[in-house]
């Protein structure tokens, strides 16, 4: 068995930048843009550094860096399947995923039971081995002063079941 865990963080635009940004793979209505060289899913992000990390094969910038035009605006979803497919090579599979979304805002209570099926179904496992959960800072620093958000994420690894690569 194997743990990894990860955390990410982005900075929010300008206010009215945008319609929706992208978290646990949902888009979320939201006033501003997420500055990002990706889709800038903080929760996918941290989640991807975890399962890199459990195997130690460093983080997601190592894999999909942000000087590599290809990954402009890419779908965090399909850099987590790579992952995941990534560690299946190496016969290990997901038991379990664990992740905070850490923002003042936006609420993302009525999205958090989409994020978790939709976690669930790149990972390759079932949704009760998915939790997803949000805190503030209460008001405390960049992500208090809404400038951004943050997310962590831990996942435990197991070699008995591998992964298959999913398309």
């Amino acid at each position: 068995m194997r743990i990894g865990t990860g955390f990410d963080a982005h900075r929010f635009g300008d206010p009215e930048s945008g319609q929706q940004i992208m978290l646990g793979g949902v888009a979320v209505p939201w006033h501003r843009t997420v500055i990002a060289h990706s889709d800038g899913d903080v929760l996918l992000h941290a989640l991807c550094d975890a399962i890199l990390g459990a195997m130690a094969l460093g983080d997601i910038g190592q894999h999909f860096p942000d000087t590599d035009p290809g990954y402009s605006g890419a779908d965090s979803r399909q850099l987590l399947r790579a992952c995941v497919a990534k560690v299946g090579q190496l016969g290990m599979s997901v038991v379990n995923a664990d992740m905070t979304l850490i923002a003042e805002r936006p609420k993302v209570a009525a999205y958090v039971k989409e994020m978790a099926k939709t976690i669930a179904l790149d990972l390759g496992v079932d949704v009760d081995r998915v939790s997803v959960k949000a805190t503030t800072t209460e008001k405390m620093g960049f992500i208090g002063r809404e400038e951004g958000l943050a997310a962590q994420a831990v996942v435990l690894l197991d070699a008995r079941a591998p992964v298959q690569a999913l398309a």
